[in-house]
C-alpha cells in the first residue's frame, strides 16, 4: 500500500504520483487531494490500470482509495 499526500498540488500532479505508485507495484493507493480536478484525473489513471476507485469525502479534502484488481 502506498499513501500519497497531494494536498496543495494541482493536477496533473496527484494523478502522476498515483501512476508512479501503481507502476512501482502498489496494489492499493490512498491519495489525499484537494484539487477539484483530482477526481477526474485519478479516475482516469485507475481505469487505465484496471483498478477501482473509492472516494471518501471530508470537510476540507477528499481521500481516494485505488485498488488494483
Amino acid at each position: 500500500m502506498v499513501r500519497i499526500d497531494a494536498r496543495g498540488m494541482r493536477c496533473p500532479w496527484p494523478a502522476v504520483r498515483l501512476a508512479r505508485g501503481l507502476r512501482d507495484g502498489a496494489r492499493i493507493a490512498e491519495i489525499l487531494a484537494d484539487d477539484p480536478q483530482a477526481s477526474t484525473e485519478l479516475a482516469a489513471v485507475a481505469e487505465a490500470n484496471d483498478a477501482t476507485i473509492e472516494i471518501i469525502l471530508d470537510e476540507t479534502y477528499r481521500t481516494y482509495v485505488v485498488t488494483c484488481r
